[in-house]
């Protein structure tokens, strides 16, 4: 189970920002994707988000990056989002 391997969590404690989204529980708050990677997919994230009055999508209700169990299915999407990447 990945949820049990080491590489699949770390919490960031001493981070100014930590924990960086409102009413996120800290005890299970996984800073290994601080920065989303599943952004690239637009509305096909999966995640809990908005589309603002000017078109940009907010993922700051957004917690499923950050649960220790959305690794492996973030992992599994890597080869979706590199095909969203835009070409050099």
């Amino acid at each position: 189970m990945t949820a049990d391997k080491k590489h699949a969590y770390f919490s960031h404690r001493e981070c100014e920002y930590f924990p960086c989204h409102s009413g996120a529980d800290p005890e299970n708050f996984n800073c290994l994707f601080c920065w989303c990677p599943l952004y690239l997919l637009g509305p096909r994230c999966g995640g809990d988000f908005v589309i603002r009055p000017d078109g940009r999508k907010d993922c700051g209700g957004c917690l499923y990056p950050h649960r220790r169990e959305s690794y492996g299915e973030i992992v599994r999407r890597y080869s979706e989002m590199e095909k969203a990447m835009p070409e050099e």
